[in-house]
């Protein structure tokens, strides 16, 4: 624990070089703290050069506790996990765990290299019923997995989050076993879904998928927010990062409007991103 905090030292006085390491997170103007740092990464064309803004969301209250969320350049997402009274606490709160995360991925712990992957391999292994020989099998999920985490060598595990993130909604969504049926490997979406970021027309594909779920099965959407909702404040209280539970909750927000607005919405097959132009490239 001692040699971690003497790396974090050395870590803000190479960022922050002006900022006092012993005071950083008790300084009460942590949010230009945490700006600061990621124009100081945006100057060194270290992380996310195409993405240098920090964002702030608060989520309309009448009263505390209050809520924020910040989202870091690449998308990573936190919240604030203590209860706030006021907005401007909340903030703050947001403010510092996320500073206190970007710190950390800069340790040389958090970048994917060889011996990052055995170990995150083994710990899958040891996890699952699976053995080490099934990490040079790609059509195992250790062995996506093991690709996945090659295929990323060198990046920190705030670089990785997003592509992974990306795979867990699929994932949730049904789009991989819907995939899996057309008998593309792992490895070909792997390296499809690769080229893409998590955006706005992503969002809405898979929103469409929900709404061709909704017609299938009545409710399940109004089912599956409330889960998204509550995971995503377990998560938040718990300081962890929330990317993952935020783009569901807002994907099928996303659906919900779109069928309460339009009862006509088309379906996914109008322009769909995934198993059409997947398949193709297959």
């Amino acid at each position: 624990m001692d040699r971690t905090l003497e790396s974090l030292r050395h870590i803000i006085a190479q960022v922050l070089p002006h900022r006092d390491p012993a005071l950083v997170f008790k300084d009460l103007n942590v949010v230009s703290m945490l700006q600061e740092f990621w124009e100081s990464k945006q100057q060194q064309r270290a992380a996310f050069p195409s993405e240098g803004v920090v964002v702030y969301e608060s989520l309309p209250s009448p009263g505390p506790p209050f809520v924020s969320y910040v989202t870091l350049p690449g998308g990573s997402c936190f919240g604030n996990f203590q209860c706030c009274l006021s907005r401007a606490e909340a903030r703050r709160d947001a403010a510092k765990v996320a500073l206190i995360n970007s710190l950390f991925n800069e340790l040389p712990s958090r970048r994917i290299t060889k011996e990052f992957i055995m170990e995150s391999v083994q710990e899958a292994v040891a996890s699952t019923r699976g053995t080490l020989d099934d990490a040079d099998d790609p059509s195992t999920s250790i062995g996506a997995y093991h690709y996945m985490l090659e295929s990323n060598m060198g990046k920190t595990m705030l670089e990785f989050q997003e592509l992974m993130t990306i795979f867990q909604l699929l994932h949730w969504n049904g789009s991989l076993k819907a995939l899996r049926e057309t008998k593309c490997s792992r490895q070909e979406v792997i390296s499809y879904y690769s080229q893409y970021s998590l955006d706005e027309k992503m969002r809405s594909h898979m929103a469409l998928d929900w709404i061709m779920k909704e017609r299938e099965s009545p409710g399940i959407l109004s089912q599956e927010l409330r889960m998204a909702l509550r995971e995503l404040e377990e998560a938040r209280k718990a300081g962890q990062e929330l990317r993952f539970y935020k783009e569901k909750k807002e994907i099928l927000s996303l659906a919900l409007t779109q069928i309460y607005s339009d009862p006509d919405t088309s379906s996914p097959s109008d322009d769909q991103l995934s198993l059409t132009a997947l398949c193709s490239y297959h």
